[in-house]
């Protein structure tokens, strides 16, 4: 939300979840975004935005991570933090599921299922 703070949108986003401030504070640390907890996010770049909504992440107990495109707008150091949490993630029993045009070969916790090579193989059924 635009509008609202690093801060706020992290305890938004955990609303119903018992994480504490600390908890929130140190995941905007995690995602490098110490001193901007009080930016509203409209402020922050595009990138900023993204490692906010990333932070998420590491507050709340999901079993399995389900992102889209997650490394849009993020830096060469977005990257890498948030490759170094899906390896922590998997390594700990978790699960993450990507639609990505970024290569993972490196990380070796994770695996790749290419969905172009099931290309033509896969019935669609047309009143789905």
């Amino acid at each position: 939300k635009p509008t609202l703070t690093a801060l706020e949108n992290l305890t938004w986003l955990s609303a119903g979840y018992k994480t504490t401030e600390d908890q929130r504070v140190q995941a905007l640390a995690s995602a490098n975004l110490t001193g901007f907890e009080e930016t509203p996010c409209a402020q922050l770049s595009a990138g900023q935005q993204r490692r906010v909504a990333l932070a998420r992440l590491l507050l709340l107990p999901c079993a399995l991570w389900i992102l889209d495109e997650p490394f849009t707008a993020l830096d060469v150091a977005g990257v890498a933090w948030l490759e170094q949490q899906m390896q922590r993630h998997a390594q700990q029993g978790g699960s993450v599921i990507i639609t990505s045009h970024h290569g993972l070969d490196h990380i070796a916790a994770l695996r790749r299922i290419d969905v172009d090579q099931f290309a033509g193989q896969i019935d669609v059924d047309e009143d789905w």
